[in-house]
């Protein structure tokens, strides 16, 4: 006899997967895959780096040693030739334009006078010609000026100066030589990510030609290096990820056929140890915030994806309860060896701040405690120093009055600038800034002869514009990478974007400006490096799927390429004809 339910309930037929319809099964008709659990857990923790195939060497006619040996060299190799043509490219001609171009009005002469004094000073208003002309040598004011910077990208541009001079070239070279040092990290931290050497190139010879980097790296503000300190915490973070999973691989039992299977003992129980990789991302994002404050952000979102991949970590290795695992064993020390680093670092850039007298001839509000902190909160009504004033020295209550008025200062700023732009226009470069303007006449100033009229000479902050159109699409790719293929890396550089660009939108009605875009840029070029190899596609794939997708992404990369050579011009403040310049105002708004 057969029952009811045997013949009417399917469900007996199918797998307890099949059974259970989870909401990774109602995700693959968007493209979500099962991870597969198959194989040494070891290779999970840590993947191998990919190599390139023995056909590809035969195919260009390299023996099998000199293949060898190209591939162990290409890690660094690949690297440094890509860093070579950035550097180049940056450190060319960098006294050009030889004027004190947008805000380096500010930040050169500040730099200046911190490494001479410790402290910011107010500069005559014809100090710039002044300096200019008489090739730096200048004396320094006594008179300390307010401003709302932290010191630390100062000191930057400052040991530039100190190296080479008082002038353009002088407080332009740090920045170009942390641009090129960017692109060079930014291809290891590429090539460890995507666990290719070639990814990695693309993705720094990518920013190397991105015209955004490239203006930001030949012009002394301190943007560009917030953005080296941000990518070098984040490559910091990337180290000490791949090395605690290679100590959690370590630890876990070997079967008898020599693979490392999960064990939920080992991967709760594990101690990482001695984690200095992220002591030194705790303190980049102490030199980022001692840059500019927005960095804040962006440690608060590092710490967390930190701790995140230390979940991931133990739940490969086979944790049943990851997160509490973490926090027992990894969380309070993930902590304290980057916070509590980052604000040790950030209040010892004020060291210089902090020495000046306090007597009113120091830094700006460096008296402030004992001048006027008396009828604050910091004091007793009959205007004696509080009991817990032993706690709070008179360097900290003015740093902490210094450090509010800038707050206020920050939040409310909403004068109208010609270039300022909404953040919903930077990711498809909407409203680019011009840092230098002048129109030369026909033969003067390297203005053509034959050009009929006035030539334009400018310096504009505008990314390349087709890679960071392609950067749209990008984005949109890693999005439904991380959420429908649940890809790590993916979300590490969604993580990236969003820090450096999510948190302007809490300011639309400030006055914020395109080239605050470079902090995360980086991350975008990762991006974009992340779509080029899907296109190209997994080894696996058929010759002919491989040379489609490699055909498309040439053509991609080399339409990157020329657009940078074609607004070279409008990066180097070359000038060319007004017709020829009109021509590269693709959009009414760059104008």
């Amino acid at each position: 006899m057969t029952s009811t339910a045997s013949s009417t309930d399917t469900r007996q037929e199918q797998s307890p997967f099949e059974q259970r319809q989870t909401w990774q099964q109602r995700l693959r008709r968007f493209g979500y895959r099962v991870p597969d659990r198959r194989g040494d857990v070891r290779d999970r923790l840590v993947p191998p780096y990919t190599r390139p195939s023995g056909r590809l060497w035969s195919t260009l006619g390299v023996p099998p040693l000199l293949a060898k040996r190209l591939t162990r060299w290409s890690a660094w190799g690949g690297p440094l030739l890509v860093t070579l043509l950035a550097g180049v490219l940056r450190f060319w001609n960098l006294g050009s334009p030889k004027a004190v171009i947008f805000d380096e009005t500010y930040y050169a002469k500040d730099a200046w006078a911190i490494v001479h004094r410790g402290f910011e000073v107010n500069w005559d208003k014809n100090a710039n010609s002044l300096i200019l002309n008489s090739g730096g040598d200048v004396p320094i004011p006594t008179d300390a000026a307010y401003v709302v910077h932290p010191p630390v990208g100062k000191y930057v541009i400052g040991l530039g100066e100190l190296m080479f001079g008082f002038d353009p070239f002088g407080w332009r070279f740090m920045t170009a030589l942390l641009g090129t040092l960017s692109v060079l990290m930014l291809c290891r931290i590429g090539r460890r990510l995507f666990r290719s050497t070639f990814l990695g190139c693309l993705a720094g010879a990518l920013m190397a030609v991105d015209g955004l980097h490239f203006v930001m790296s030949r012009t002394a503000l301190l943007d560009g290096v917030l953005m080296f300190f941000v990518l070098a915490a984040f490559g910091c973070l990337l180290i000490d990820r791949d090395r605690a999973r290679a100590k959690l691989a370590a630890a876990l039992p070997v079967d008898a056929d020599g693979r490392a299977r999960p064990d939920a003992e080992t991967a709760e129980n594990t101690r990482i140890g001695l984690r200095p990789w992220r002591l030194a991302a705790g303190l980049m994002l102490g030199l980022a915030i001692g840059t500019k404050w927005n960095a804040l952000y962006i440690m608060a979102a590092f710490c967390v994806m930190a701790v995140l991949w230390d979940v991931g970590a133990r739940r490969v290795a086979g944790a049943r309860r990851p997160r509490v695992a973490v926090l027992k064993r990894d969380l309070g020390w993930a902590f304290l060896s980057t916070v509590p680093v980052a604000v040790v670092t950030y209040f010892a850039s004020w060291t210089g701040w902090i020495l000046s007298p306090s007597d009113g001839s120091g830094g700006y509000y460096r008296d402030w405690a004992t001048r006027d902190g008396r009828d604050s909160d910091w004091a007793t009504r009959d205007g004696r120093d509080s009991d817990w004033s032993w706690l709070f020295p008179d360097w900290w209550r003015s740093l902490w009055h210094y450090e509010t008025q800038v707050y206020e200062f920050h939040v409310g700023l909403s004068s109208p600038h010609t270039y300022e732009s909404n953040p919903w226009s930077w990711i498809v470069t909407g409203r680019p800034v011009s840092y230098f303007y002048e129109s030369p006449a026909p033969g003067a100033d390297g203005c053509p002869v034959d050009a009929g009229e006035k030539c334009a000479q400018e310096v504009l902050a505008i990314g390349t514009p087709m890679l960071w159109w392609v950067g749209c699409f990008a984005l949109l790719y890693v999005l439904w990478r991380w959420f429908f293929r649940r890809d790590w890396r993916a979300g590490a550089l969604a993580c990236g974007i969003a820090a450096g660009y999510v948190p302007w939108f809490l300011y639309q009605e400030r006055t914020i400006f395109f080239f605050y875009a470079i902090v995360f840029l980086p991350f975008l070029c990762l991006a974009v490096a992340m779509l080029l190899g899907a296109l190209v596609g997994p080894p696996r794939s058929g010759d002919t799927r491989r040379v489609a997708g490699a055909t498309a992404a040439g053509v991609l990369t080399l339409l990157i390429a020329w657009n940078f050579i074609y607004f070279w011009p409008l990066f180097t403040g070359t000038p060319i004809p007004i017709d020829d310049w009109r021509a590269r105002m693709w959009l009414d708004t760059w104008v």
